[in-house]
């Protein structure tokens, strides 16, 4: 989920920065700190908006930056356990796909995919059905929801889709399911 917050945060500028404006400074220092990255382990900062306030410089000894306590306002994303989320497989394997939605991938197991049985085809860098003989494949596109979500190591961090509920999957089969049942509606009509 895509959301604005607000901050407190104390910032070191360096020293070749301190002859730019103060606001200026401390918003590159923020961006530099930030942006592109996980914080408190729950959310990705996308995007440092506006620095609501600066208070008074502090210098340490030993330590060339000033260190400005900040209030700032940020764009981030939070991806939040049981969300629906709508996203593109970005690669394939034979253990399950990679989903993108909004700044992060996702995993989805094989065996949160579907209840057939699935086969790798490395040659093609897809999965497919066996009994209905459906493909997965990269840029196919895919609504699914988060069932776990682990942000604290930077390495491994995950986040775990499942595509195993009513209303989520692939979305052509999606397509082709709800083509199936509006037939089937009209000959028993």
């Amino acid at each position: 989920m895509y959301k604005e917050i607000e901050f407190f945060a104390t910032v070191p500028v360096k020293p070749e920065d301190l002859n730019k404006d103060k606001e200026e400074a401390v918003m590159n220092a923020l961006r530099e700190i930030y942006e592109s990255k996980i914080v408190d382990k729950k959310f990705f900062v996308l995007k440092i908006i506006d620095v609501l306030e600066v208070g008074e410089g502090e210098i340490f000894e030993e330590d060339p930056n000033v260190y400005y306590p900040v209030k700032a306002k940020c764009l981030v994303f939070e991806p939040l356990l049981h969300e629906v989320v709508r996203g593109e497989i970005v690669e394939v394997s034979n253990f399950g796909f990679f989903l993108r939605f909004g700044p992060i991938d996702a995993l989805a197991h094989i065996s949160q995919i579907t209840d057939e049985f699935l086969r790798y085809d490395k040659k093609s860098s897809i999965l497919v059905t066996e009994d209905n003989r459906k493909s997965i494949k990269m840029g196919d596109q895919v609504i699914a929801r988060i069932i776990g979500v682990s942000l604290d190591k930077k390495e491994t961090n995950k986040i775990l889709v499942t595509l195993k509920q009513p209303g989520l999957g692939i979305v052509p089969w999606i397509k082709r399911e709800k083509e199936i049942e509006k037939r089937n509606q009209k000959k028993s009509n």
